[in-house]
């Protein structure tokens, strides 16, 4: 399905009845990574998004700030109609939940290892989610799709908007965001993630109005996919 936003279109699915729950991916993916989650997720209505530059949607036109994807998420929020939500989000889908929960009204948000310091550039992040990808059976067609994506013309002819977006993104600081959250707040990490050190969830969660911490010993960036059916049973009893 598709939605036009800020003259911008947007890519989306949506699918089953329920509670409204809105899914949001990592850098470098799509909804379809996420809805490897969603499709477990049974008495729900779950809406997973590719966001502008990532997947079937539109690359922004200009830079876009952590600031201007969560404006932009909240108008496609309400042109959806959706009322109630609750935000998952991963790695970068998590940042944008956490700071639309500061801004927005939203019942319950999980951070499925989410940024929340200034970070440098990771040059290894598309090496190490090829790596990961290759791992795991279910998730060899999404390799493939992801490989052709990062060496397609398309990607290289229009990435340098998205160069600077992933520049602004690494250089903001989500905690003082964070820390206004009052709504229930849960944060799923592996202890292996090498991409978000655990270390920076701890910090944070104990200082956030109403948040806890799961952690997955010897799991890593992507310990939701690496303990699917345990997640989606948290994920169940916290929304």
């Amino acid at each position: 399905m598709e939605i036009v936003i800020d003259n911008l279109k947007v890519s989306y699915n949506q699918y089953g009845e329920g509670k409204n729950i809105v899914l949001l991916h990592g850098w470098g993916q799509n909804k379809e990574m996420m809805d490897l989650l969603g499709k477990k997720l049974d008495g729900y209505k779950i809406t997973s998004i590719d966001l502008p530059g990532f997947g079937k949607s539109d690359e922004p036109k200009k830079l876009m700030t952590v600031y201007d994807y969560v404006h932009f998420l909240h108008k496609l929020i309400e042109k959806l109609n959706l009322k109630d939500i609750s935000l998952i989000g991963h790695s970068f889908g998590a940042r944008l939940s956490l700071v639309y929960a500061s801004i927005y009204k939203v019942d319950k948000v999980i951070s499925l290892a989410g940024p929340i310091y200034k970070s440098e550039v990771d040059k290894t992040l598309k090496v190490r989610i090829l790596k990961f990808l290759g791992k795991i059976p279910f998730l060899k067609p999404i390799k493939e799709w992801f490989k052709n994506f990062i060496g397609s013309s398309d990607y290289k002819n229009s990435s340098e908007i998205m160069r600077q977006v992933l520049i602004s993104t690494i250089n903001t600081s989500v905690e003082e965001d964070m820390l206004k959250v009052k709504i229930p707040t849960l944060l799923i990490w592996g202890t292996k993630d090498d991409a978000v050190d655990v270390e920076d969830a701890r910090k944070v969660v104990e200082k956030m109005h109403d948040a806890a911490l799961i952690e997955f010993d010897g799991l890593t960036h992507y310990a939701y996919l690496e303990n699917l059916t345990q997640v989606v049973n948290i994920i169940k009893n916290f929304i």
